[in-house]
């Protein structure tokens, strides 16, 4: 990751440089989710050469497994898919992405980047040699494109199928403490809000109550979130969760082609997902560490070694 960083900011000419490279103590543009179509910090990706072109994607493979990438691909390509629907109105693009590198990564023990657009956000915080992988967000609109009714492209399909698959699953009355409201709410709850409160209310059905099949498919999304990491990331981040302490909460109706939302929670892990318009074809996802968000962890680890309490 260090090596992609300090490849990607020798690949900018200056003009470039100087937009993409900010302070690392510049907390209100490190500390930044945004996936709706608005200004941002960086440099914007169509205003670069093929070369810094490449070595930003590059640096987004190094935070991403190839599933997780090849999302992260298609999520883009959907600019162009979403802007013809609209009538070409909106100008959107799929060089409207954004990248930025807070601090030095050639030279600074603690850095940090992100690679963000409509629909995708992914943040990395790097000090020495551990990585804090959160937030990492990824949207898709519209959710399927179909052909005779069969899908054509559906980047998020596994999120939706899996949850619908436990749901299903932990039985009536695993599903009345899931369900904790009759409407999906309009997004994620998280938004784009630079820290979340965790846990958010009410958490649902808790992970110790279900069954071996409900149990064993909670992990199983759990792990998707997850493995959108690379699989020493992936790994490590699951073995910080704490056993029996997950949550799964519904809301919305449970039938295809309407709009839902669900959530996990456990110790330091929050994991949202919606499909928010009334044909249920606008679809989140966001994995979050609300403790940990932007570094909290690896920064505080580094402080603490750093600068020892006599």
């Amino acid at each position: 990751m260090r090596t992609a960083g300090t490849a990607l900011l020798a690949a900018l000419d200056e003009p470039a440089r100087a937009r993409a490279a900010l302070r690392f103590d510049d907390e209100q543009a490190r500390r930044w989710l945004e996936y709706r179509p608005r200004p941002r910090p960086g440099v914007c990706l169509a205003d670069l050469d093929r070369a810094g072109r490449k070595a930003a994607h590059r640096l987004l493979a190094t935070a991403l497994s190839p599933p997780a990438y090849a999302q992260a691909m298609a999520i883009v390509a959907l600019e162009e898919v979403l802007d013809r629907a609209e009538g070409w109105r909106r100008g959107r693009h799929s060089g409207d992405y954004w990248v930025a590198v807070f601090g030095d990564p050639a030279r600074d023990d603690t850095w940090a980047w992100r690679l963000e657009g409509h629909h995708l956000s992914v943040s990395m915080t790097v000090a020495a040699d551990q990585v804090s992988p959160a937030p990492v967000f990824l949207g898709a609109n519209p959710a399927t494109v179909r052909y005779a009714g069969r899908p054509v492209s559906r980047p998020l399909g596994v999120e939706e199928d899996l949850a619908r698959a436990l749901l299903d699953a932990i039985g009536p009355a695993g599903r009345a403490a899931a369900i904790v409201a009759d409407e999906a709410p309009g997004d994620i709850i998280s938004a784009t809000r630079p820290r979340v409160d965790a846990p958010l209310e009410p958490l649902g059905v808790p992970g110790d109550r279900l069954g071996a099949t409900g149990r064993a498919l909670l992990d199983q999304l759990v792990a998707l979130y997850l493995d959108r990491l690379p699989a020493e990331l992936a790994i490590r981040e699951a073995r910080r969760l704490a056993p029996g302490q997950l949550h799964f909460a519904w809301a919305g109706p449970t039938g295809p082609g309407q709009r839902h939302y669900y959530r996990v929670q456990g110790d330091d892990l929050l994991i949202e997902y919606d499909n928010t318009t009334d044909d249920g074809n606008h679809a989140h996802t966001v994995l979050r560490r609300p403790a940990s968000d932007f570094g909290a962890d690896v920064l505080a680890a580094h402080h603490a070694e750093s600068h020892p309490t006599p």
